[in-house]
């Protein structure tokens, strides 16, 4: 049994990840930020410490004794709402547990990055050696790829192994937001446009068996890409569509069209204070296809994918169990 730190344990990578730690039979001790979070950690099995990632004091409580650390805190956004808070929390926030895990004395680090920090260039295959293309799709872009450079630096500087993960989008129960919300969103018939683009998907549950191989398989100073399937936006409504027995086909809109209209929305919701959740960096995001090969995490974590028929399958049974599809789904009960 193990003892072990973990930040972020109150979302949505992190809820999974606690409960698998907790599983094992490890003592596993959650930063949590809020009430909310403290209540699902302890719901799960966890040692709660209150606190942030940006509290060092609180960090380094939380590590006392600790064997091994997960670091999955971070804000998720590619249309946030305070940049400079998502920055902070992402980049100096990383650095802080880096920091705080070598003055501890922990082994390891084991990093949720993002495959969004690999930064490869439109048209080619992202892999954890690709040149980074210089510019940023968003802020949470830029975030995670400066994030995973403080990581590895401060580990070299202070003498801990860091290994980082880079998930694709991830999706599985109970995911409601993000890329989880356009598929409950086709499912109650209410996505009226999208654009022809590639979608990159892991399993929310690969990205937890990957944290664990990491602690004992990942070589330090490595990131390992996560991703289980890459197809287009087109055969992944039409999988879903064929699961859910449903049918209703979605207009692709051209990116010219797409960029100006989240262009026009955002504006307008900014005149009003209000953050658009389509924004102009996220439509980009969405059309740059983001296509990644996750088969070095195969070859030295052992990581086994999920096939990304049976991530959308469980995805829609949960949606339709927590009463998130409004519509009948023939398909729901044999899919």
């Amino acid at each position: 049994m193990a003892r072990v730190f973990l930040t972020g344990g109150g979302g949505f990578i992190g809820g999974q990840l606690t409960r698998r730690l907790v599983e094992r039979g490890d003592e596993v001790v959650g930063l949590a930020r809020t009430d909310d979070a403290a209540a699902a950690l302890q719901a799960l099995g966890a040692r709660v410490v209150r606190g942030d990632v940006l509290d060092a004091a609180a960090v380094a409580q939380g590590l006392a004794g600790c064997d091994v650390v997960h670091h999955v805190a971070g804000v998720n956004s590619h249309c946030p709402k305070d940049p400079e808070r998502l920055l902070a929390v992402n980049v100096r926030g990383t650095e802080t547990v880096v920091r705080e895990a070598a003055a501890a004395g922990v082994r390891r680090v084991v990093f949720t990055s993002s495959a969004a920090s690999l930064g490869e260039a439109h048209g080619t295959v992202g892999t954890e050696d690709s040149p980074h293309r210089g510019s940023y799709l968003s802020v949470y872009d830029r975030s995670k790829h400066e994030a995973e450079r403080v990581a590895f630096a401060t580990a070299q500087r202070d003498g801990v192994e860091v290994v980082a993960l880079n998930p694709s989008s991830v999706q599985g129960p109970p995911r409601r937001g993000g890329n989880g919300a356009i598929i409950i969103a086709y499912l109650n018939g209410r996505l009226r446009a999208f654009v022809d683009t590639y979608v990159s998907v892991v399993d929310v549950q690969d990205v937890v068996a990957a944290h664990v191989l990491a602690e004992t398989a990942g070589t330090p100073g490595s990131r390992y890409v996560l991703n289980g399937a890459t197809i287009t936006s087109t055969e992944a409504l039409l999988l879903v569509s064929e699961l859910a027995g449903v049918g209703g086909k979605v207009p692709m809109v051209p990116p010219a069209l797409a960029r100006g209209t989240a262009t026009l929305v955002e504006r307008a919701l900014a005149v009003t204070g209000r953050t658009s959740p389509i924004c102009r960096a996220r439509v980009d995001t969405i059309l740059h296809g983001h296509r990644y090969d996750g088969s070095r995490a195969t070859r030295e974590l052992g990581l086994q994918y999920t096939p990304v028929r049976e991530t959308f399958r469980r995805t829609m049974e949960w949606a339709v169990a927590e009463g998130l599809v409004t519509r009948p789904l023939p398909g729901a009960a044999t899919a």
